[in-house]
């Protein structure tokens, strides 16, 4: 039986770069429903399953953090964030308010499809039957079959690239993990260049859900010049 294309929400205002992602996506299989305003995303994610969402930053009106904001309060889609703005604190934003990944305008096409099968790969990704289903370091207990998060007992949300970082972290509790690491490993990307930034912003995103203080943190600790490691508890 054929596989059912996933489905993309294209939001920038920009019609001629909204028009070029869609064509290029409808390239190479997807189905894509473009959206020119937070508005029309936002209703678009109500009425249709969405695999991902591609989301100019931005915008006139409601901008597109602002749009995700309000997504992030019900839904984990993975989102990509595109702006003209390379401001750290831009992408920084972006980051901590769910986002999964950012490019910065003007971008390569090829780069932006790889980063999206990679990110829809890994959030679709089935569990291997050998695998083991649940993991439980401290109060913090992952459930693979249901990708859901408990600490202290309580559901946690966490957005699909955070829980990865999480499971990940888990898995190799007691090791040294550098942010190349973690890219390669959570992005799928065989190569990874400054993205120290980006895999900080997420850790310090992980740490307020699953630490009682994150500027103390218990579980993930810094490893200074190396990386960063899960504390076997």
């Amino acid at each position: 039986m054929n596989e059912k294309p996933k489905q993309i929400i294209v939001c920038d205002d920009d019609i001629d770069i909204n028009e070029s992602i869609t064509i290029s996506l409808k390239h190479d299989g997807y189905k894509v429903i473009k959206c020119f305003n937070g508005k029309e995303a936002i209703s678009a994610l109500d009425k249709n399953h969405i695999d991902l969402i591609v989301m100019d930053i931005m915008m006139p009106g409601e901008d597109g953090i602002k749009t995700v904001e309000r997504i992030r309060e019900s839904s984990d889609v993975p989102i990509i964030f595109l702006s003209a703005k390379s401001e750290l604190n831009d992408k920084i934003s972006g980051l901590n308010i769910g986002g999964d990944d950012y490019m910065t305008k003007p971008f390569e096409m090829l780069e932006l499809k790889a980063r999206i099968k990679s990110i829809i790969k890994r959030s679709g990704a089935t569990i291997e039957k050998s695998e083991k289903k649940e993991y439980k370091i401290g109060n913090i207990k992952i459930d693979q079959d249901s990708k859901s998060v408990t600490i202290r007992n309580k559901p946690i949300k966490f957005t699909p690239i955070e829980y990865k970082i999480l499971l990940y972290f888990v898995k190799n509790a007691g090791k040294v993990l550098s942010s190349n690491d973690i890219y390669k490993e959570v992005w799928n990307e065989s190569e990874a260049y400054n993205i120290e930034n980006t895999i900080a912003v997420h850790i310090r995103h992980i740490r307020e859900k699953i630490e009682k203080d994150s500027r103390e943190p218990k579980y993930i600790k810094v490893v200074w010049g190396i990386g960063y490691k899960m504390e076997a508890l």
